[in-house]
């Protein structure tokens, strides 16, 4: 029984990796073919485009998948792609927020889906604007510390527009205005240093420490959130300190 035990925990932790990578694939696809229809298939002539594609590729997504995409999205299928960006506010356990960002050809489709997420693990529907004050839009870059120093990155960095560098265990995140975004990836590219994703996000402007309790029943709702099809990303500021984390790891 205990060996069937582990091929079926294996078999469950593969089914699970398998959907966020499908999940994430997903995402930079939709990118890519918003990007083509706003400014065609012409990367050359589409800077929109050319980075969508950029980040497609460093996050392993086949290329004949990209190509499709281009295609789709530049209208040269014949299919019509057309999301709508639409941004839903939501309240947590023990006063979290949650900014829930979604891309989707069926807005309808989506608040159903995002509103059932939400009520049926434990949070509220938020007011729009309740939420939002308490994030602001930035650029945000993230990269694996490997032998790099916070000091290593602010010399390359900061005369390119970066405000700020944030230690997030074994990743460094720079932070900067979202014009400055491309100008920091830019200057890293140049100091052949890697990065792991750049992106626009909602960073809280305060976090709100969870309890094990309030964690535990966060995480329901952030990942049932993030499972939604239409749903991008899932930004909050609710922040689990590592007492609690390692409290809910001995729970799993």
């Amino acid at each position: 029984m205990s060996g069937h035990s582990k091929w079926a925990t294996t078999k469950h932790k593969k089914a699970a990796i398998d959907a966020k990578r499908a999940k994430a694939f997903a995402k930079f696809i939709k990118g890519i073919e918003v990007a083509a229809r706003a400014g065609g298939a012409d990367l050359a002539g589409n800077p929109a485009l050319e980075l969508a594609v950029s980040k497609a590729k460093k996050n392993s997504v086949p290329i004949n998948n990209i190509d499709r995409a281009v295609k789709r999205g530049a209208g040269l299928t014949g299919e019509v792609v057309d999301y709508t960006e639409i941004i839903y506010e939501a309240r947590g356990p023990q006063g979290s927020a949650l900014l829930i960002e979604c891309l989707t050809d069926n807005k309808n489709r989506a608040a159903s889906e995002v509103r059932v997420g939400i009520t049926r693990n434990g949070g509220s529907i938020a007011d729009p604007g309740s939420v939002s004050y308490l994030f602001a839009r930035k650029g945000v870059v993230r990269l694996p510390k490997g032998e790099l120093t916070e000091d290593d990155l602010l010399m390359v960095v900061l005369d390119a527009g970066a405000d700020e560098i944030l230690d997030e265990d074994e990743t460094f995140a720079i932070v900067c205005e979202p014009s400055d975004l491309r100008a920091v990836a830019t200057a890293l590219d140049e100091a052949e240093i890697d990065y792991e994703s750049d992106e626009m996000e909602f960073l809280p402007s305060m976090k709100v420490d969870l309890d094990v309790d309030g964690a535990r029943k966060f995480l329901k709702l952030f990942d049932a959130l993030e499972e939604l099809d239409d749903v991008q990303n899932v930004y909050t500021n609710a922040d689990l300190s590592d007492e609690v984390r390692a409290a809910l790891d001995e729970e799993s």
